[in-house]
C-alpha cells in the first residue's frame, strides 16, 4: 500500500479498514516497539480507522491526499454532487420544539455572553436574540452552580411566552451534563475534553492495550449522559474543536482535520451502539480551510458508514466586523454551496443577537442555492481539486519577454493578486487616487506597498486628448501595476501597454489580431461555454483569466469555476485564473461580503484561483478594497494586516472581550504576517491559538496569561497592563515594527 501512495494511484482496500496508512508512516505513538508491543503490526494497524464497516458498500476506493502523501482518503463523494447545489439527505434531530435535519430550513442559533449565574440577565439576552429570529440559543455551563441556575432561566423563559430550544455548552463537566439535561433541550460536548484531561500537547505512546483501555474509559463516563437524553428526550450535538483535540487523539492523528473527525467518531459510535440517534456532529475551526476539510472528510466517511446526521456548521473565533463575518462567509458558505449544513452560527466577537442577521443571510443563501440547484450547464469528472487536502493550483504569473520596455511581472501577486474597478472620474484627481489603491506616496509619486491593489480594470479609457489621465495611468504602469481594458476600448484609444480583455468570441473571430504585435491580452470567460470554443484557450498567450459567471439564475460560480479549473488542469493549460464576480447595486455590505466570500472563497480554499475582482460601483472603493485583501487573508493565501483569533466570548470569559479586542487591535493592526489570538479563557486554547503566533488569554478575574504559540510565557498579569505586555513580547521576538507616518 505504501508503494501505491508514492505513486499517486488509487487503492481498494476493505471498508473497514479504509482509515489504514503503511506502518512506514503511521504515527510514532502506535508504530510496533520490541519493548511495549507484541503481536502483529496489523493489530496495531487497526487502532488507526476511523471507518467501521460500511453499511452501504464493502469495499472503499483510496487515494493519496496528495502527490506522494502517504495518508489515504476515501475517494468516495462527500456532498451529494459536485456539479450542483444538492442538499445533503440528514436525518431528523429534535432539539426541543425545533427540528433540525435536511427536511427543514437550515437554522440558525448563537450563543449567550452573560455569566450564566446572572439569571435574568441571561434571560434578557436570550429574549433579545430569539427577537431577532433566533431558532436555537446555547448557554455555557461549567458548574454545579450554572447548572442549577438553568432551571431558573428556563423558567423564567417559559412564563414570559418564549420557548426557544436552550443548549448547554459543556466541557471537562460530564456530572454537570447529567444534571442540567434534565432541563435543557440539547448538550453540546466536546470531544477533546469530555472524558480526557486537558492536552498538554505531549507526544504519548500508546500499545493497542492503553489505547483501548482509554477508549473503555471514555464509553464509561459517557454512557450515562447519552442514556439519560434518551430518557428525557434531548439531543446531544457532538462538537469537536480544532483547538481542544485530547493528547491521545494529536499523538495519533496529529493537529488535523481527520483527527476531529476521529475524535467525533469514538463519540458517535458510543451513541449508535446504545441505539441512540438524537444526535448531530460539528467540526469546528479557526481557520477556514481546517474547518472545510474537517467537514468534508466527515461527512465523506459518514457516506461510507452509512450515517446520515445533520452538520451544524461554524468557524470558530472568526473575529469581529468584515473579517469576522468574511471568515465565516468563506468557511460556512464553501459547505452550504455543496448541500452540506442543517444548522449555523456565525462566531462574531460582537453581541450575540449581531450574529443573527448575518447568519440569517447565509442560511438563506445555503437555502436558494439547494431549492433551485444551482450548478455548472453539465456535468464533468473531476480529477484536480484536493477535497481534504489543501493543494494551490499556481498559475504561471506573467514572464517578462525579450524587448519589451515595461514590467509585467507585477500585475499580478504569487500569494494572490487584487484587482479592482475603476472610473474615469477616479483619474481626476491623482494623488487621491493612488492613495485609494493603497500605494505609497513618495513627492507625489506612486510606488506598491504590501497591500497595493495589483492590477486595475479601466471599462472605459480616457479620451487621446486627456494628457492628465493618461500621465496618472502611465505612473501605474512604471510601477508594474496592471490595467485592463475591454479590446474595443483599446483599439479605439490605444493606452501604450494596457492589457487587452478579450472574450472567447473575440479569439473565435480573430479581433484581436488587429493590436500591435506584442499587445498583451487577457481573457474573459463565464465558465458554462461549450467544450469547443474553451479549446480556443490553447492558442493564445493570456496574461491572465478573468472567470465572470453569467446573470442567469441557475447558475453557480462556484460550479462553473471548478468546471474551467478542471478543464485547464487537465489539459496542462497554467492561466491564472481571477474570480471576477460582479455586485447588483443597493446591496447590503453584509450581503456583498457573504456573496464574495462564499463564492470566491469556496473557491479559493480548494487552491482554485490566483486573485479576485469585487465589481461593485456603488459600493465605497476603500471598502471594497480592504473586503478583498480580507478576502485573500480568509483563505490564507495573502498577509497583509495582523491577523486575529478573537473569540466570540460566552459565560466563560474573564474581560470584558470586545472592549479588549478594540484596544488591541488599534494598537497592533499595522503588523502585517503577525497573528494573535484574543482568547476570554482557555476552554479552546491553547490549541485554537495554533495558528497565532501570540495569545492574549483570560487565566483569572483581572488576570491575563500571554503565549507564544501554544506555550504560555508569561501568567497573571494585571488586565491594565497586559496590552503593553503584549507588545513587549512581540518585540522581544522581533516581529515588532513602529506604525508607520504619514507626512503626505
Amino acid at each position: 500500500m505504501a508503494s501505491t501512495a508514492a505513486m499517486g494511484q488509487a487503492t481498494t482496500i476493505p471498508a473497514s479498514l479504509s482509515g489504514l496508512k503503511s506502518m512506514e508512516s503511521a504515527p510514532s505513538c502506535l508504530k510496533p516497539s520490541p519493548t511495549k508491543v507484541g503481536g502483529s503490526a496489523a493489530r496495531l494497524r487497526r487502532r488507526g480507522r476511523i471507518t467501521t464497516r460500511s453499511m452501504a458498500q464493502d469495499v472503499v476506493e483510496m487515494e493519496p491526499a496528495s502527490q506522494n502523501s502517504p495518508l489515504l482518503v476515501p475517494r468516495q463523494k462527500y456532498c451529494e454532487s459536485v456539479h450542483k447545489t444538492i442538499r445533503r439527505q440528514t436525518s431528523t434531530v429534535m432539539v426541543g420544539n425545533v427540528a433540525v435535519g435536511s427536511e427543514h430550513p437550515i437554522r440558525v442559533q448563537t450563543m449567550t455572553t452573560t455569566d450564566t449565574k446572572d439569571v435574568l440577565g441571561t434571560v434578557d439576552q436570550v429574549m433579545k436574540i430569539a427577537d431577532r429570529g433566533a431558532d436555537i440559543v446555547r448557554i455555557t455551563v461549567q458548574g454545579k452552580k450554572e447548572a442549577d441556575c438553568c432551571y431558573e432561566i428556563k423558567n423564567t423563559l417559559v412564563k414570559k411566552g418564549y420557548s426557544i430550544p436552550l443548549v448547554a455548552d459543556i466541557h471537562f463537566a460530564p456530572s454537570v451534563a447529567l444534571r442540567v439535561a434534565e432541563c435543557f433541550d440539547k448538550i453540546r460536548i466536546n470531544p477533546g475534553n469530555f472524558a480526557d484531561r486537558r492536552a498538554q500537547f505531549e507526544t504519548l505512546e500508546y500499545t493497542e492495550d492503553d489505547y483501548q483501555k482509554e477508549l473503555e474509559h471514555i464509553e464509561a463516563v459517557f454512557t450515562p449522559l447519552v442514556e439519560k437524553c434518551k430518557k428525557y428526550g434531548r439531543a446531544i450535538r457532538i462538537g469537536t474543536n480544532h483547538g481542544s483535540l485530547s493528547d491521545r487523539t494529536m499523538s495519533y492523528y496529529g493537529d488535523s482535520p481527520r483527527g476531529m473527525v476521529e475524535s467525533a467518531f469514538e463519540f458517535a459510535r458510543i451513541c449508535r451502539k446504545l441505539d441512540f440517534h438524537n444526535f448531530l456532529f460539528s467540526m469546528k475551526a479557526s481557520n477556514p480551510v481546517v474547518m472545510v476539510q474537517a467537514y468534508r472528510l466527515l461527512v465523506a466517511e459518514m457516506y461510507v458508514n452509512g450515517w446520515n446526521y445533520p452538520l451544524h456548521l461554524g468557524v470558530t473565533e472568526a473575529g469581529e466586523g468584515e473579517d469576522g463575518r468574511m471568515k465565516s462567509a468563506i468557511g460556512i458558505g464553501a459547505l452550504l454551496q455543496d448541500g452540506l449544513g442543517d444548522t449555523i452560527r456565525v462566531s462574531l466577537t460582537e453581541p450575540p443577537e449581531e450574529e443573527i442577521d448575518p447568519c440569517t443571510r447565509l442560511a438563506n443563501l445555503g437555502m436558494r442555492a439547494s431549492s433551485l440547484q444551482l450548478g455548472a450547464p453539465e456535468q464533468f469528472e473531476e480529477k484536480h481539486r484536493r477535497y481534504f487536502d489543501f493543494q494551490r493550483r499556481s498559475g504561471q504569473l506573467p514572464l517578462q519577454k525579450e524587448g519589451e520596455s515595461v514590467d509585467y511581472r507585477g500585475v499580478l501577486h504569487r500569494d494572490g493578486s487584487v484587482l479592482m474597478s475603476v472610473s474615469l472620474d477616479q483619474l481626476k484627481n491623482a494623488e487621491q487616487f493612488y492613495r485609494s489603491l493603497a500605494t505609497k506616496l513618495i513627492i507625489g509619486m506612486p510606488y506598491k506597498d504590501v497591500a497595493t491593489v495589483d492590477s486595475i480594470l479601466l471599462k472605459e479609457l480616457p479620451a487621446l486628448d486627456d494628457k492628465a489621465s493618461r500621465l496618472t495611468l502611465k505612473r501605474l504602469v512604471d510601477i508594474s501595476m496592471g490595467i485592463l481594458t475591454p479590446l474595443s476600448q483599446q483599439l479605439e484609444r490605444p493606452l501604450p501597454h494596457a492589457i487587452a480583455l478579450v472574450t472567447l468570441e473575440e479569439l473565435a473571430s480573430g479581433a484581436h489580431n488587429q493590436l500591435p504585435q506584442g499587445s498583451r491580452i487577457a481573457v474573459i470567460v463565464h465558465g458554462n461555454e461549450p467544450s469547443e470554443l474553451l479549446e480556443l484557450l490553447k492558442t493564445v498567450d493570456a496574461v491572465m483569466l478573468l472567470l465572470n459567471s453569467p446573470h442567469e439564475e441557475t447558475v453557480s460560480h462556484v460550479h462553473n469555476a471548478r468546471r474551467l479549473l478542471e478543464y485547464l488542469q487537465s489539459n496542462s493549460l497554467s492561466f491564472p485564473v481571477i474570480h471576477n464576480l460582479e455586485f447588483k447595486q443597493g446591496l447590503r455590505r453584509d450581503d456583498f461580503v457573504i456573496k464574495a466570500g462564499s463564492e470566491a472563497g469556496a473557491l479559493l480554499v480548494d487552491g482554485l484561483g490566483d486573485g479576485i475582482l469585487l465589481d461593485a460601483a456603488d459600493q465605497d472603493f476603500d471598502f471594497v478594497r480592504s473586503t478583498s485583501f480580507g478576502l485573500l487573508q480568509g483563505c490564507r493565501m495573502r498577509n497583509t494586516k495582523t491577523e486575529y483569533v478573537s473569540c466570540p466570548s460566552c459565560g466563560r470569559t474573564l474581560f470584558d472581550l470586545q472592549d479588549v479586542s478594540a484596544e488591541i487591535r488599534e494598537k497592533t493592526s499595522h503588523l502585517p504576517g503577525v497573528s494573535i489570538a484574543i482568547m476570554g479563557c482557555i476552554v479552546n486554547g491553547p490549541g485554537e491559538m495554533a495558528d497565532a503566533d501570540f495569545g492574549y488569554v483570560g487565566g483569572a478575574p483581572g488576570k491575563i496569561d500571554l503565549y507564544v504559540g501554544k506555550q504560555v510565557v508569561k501568567r497573571g498579569i494585571a488586565k491594565d497592563q497586559a496590552t503593553d505586555a503584549l507588545i513587549q513580547l512581540i518585540k522581544d521576538h522581533g516581529r515588532w515594527v513602529d506604525p508607520e507616518v504619514d507626512n503626505n
